[in-house]
């Protein structure tokens, strides 16, 4: 229901003009939807993402902006720099739509958010190289927080068939956690891939099927 996916042009006037004056200015959004603000991004300090706060919105916004708390939300949509990235709406096929599908650079990933510490991943585990209809892969992956303040990271495992041979999601989110890290700690995540969770519809044979070939793991 929607022209364009951009800011309002009177609230993007207001913006360029507040970043004129040289202060550090951070974007506060309230929005339900996905925005293209890629001209705002680029003029601001930091983006904060709030959707509809309710009426506690106000003081957790603050809570976020002095430093009070520290940050840890993920996006559950894909931020797009443009509508003209997006297919026009003549029909529904996911082709370069969401997360799972979209081949362009997105302003924001799905999935994408910020903290006032750091994180490091070390290198992925699994307990097996292959899999049956019936055996569950288990995916490890130990996580420092190398910053100077405690936080929490969202850590999320997403899967893909490279070699299918019918169109599959680029990534396909398969499972996350969320931790509490102080400064210096180190964490193990443990991840449980049960078949059903790399299986997809088979039309053809109106079933859920577990393809052969290899499975990518990201996390």
């Amino acid at each position: 229901d929607r022209t364009d996916i951009d800011l309002p042009d009177a609230q993007k006037e207001l913006i360029k003009k507040i970043t004129q004056l040289g202060k550090p200015t951070v974007l506060v959004l309230l929005n339900g939807s996905a925005l293209a603000i890629p001209e705002e991004h680029s003029q601001v300090n930091a983006v904060l993402e709030a959707w509809y706060g309710g009426q506690a919105g106000g003081t957790a916004i603050a809570d976020v902006l002095f430093g009070n708390y520290n940050p840890s939300g993920r996006l559950p949509v894909t931020f797009y720099k443009s509508t003209d990235d997006l297919p026009p709406f003549e029909d529904y096929a996911m082709a370069n739509r969401t997360y799972r599908y979209f081949e362009g650079e997105a302003l924001y990933s799905f999935g994408h958010g910020l903290s006032y510490t750091t994180f490091t991943y070390g290198d992925i585990r699994v307990n097996n190289r292959s899999t049956t209809n019936e055996e569950a892969v288990v995916v490890e992956v130990e996580i420092t927080n190398t910053g100077d303040r405690a936080g929490d990271e969202v850590v999320q495992l997403y899967v893909s068939y490279p070699e299918s041979d019918v169109i599959r999601p680029i990534r396909d989110l398969r499972g996350f956690d969320r931790i509490f890290l102080e400064p210096g700690e180190t964490k193990t995540v443990e991840f449980t891939l049960n078949t059903e969770e790399l299986r997809y519809w088979d039309s053809e044979a109106d079933a859920w099927v577990l393809e052969k070939g290899p499975v990518k793991l990201q996390v």
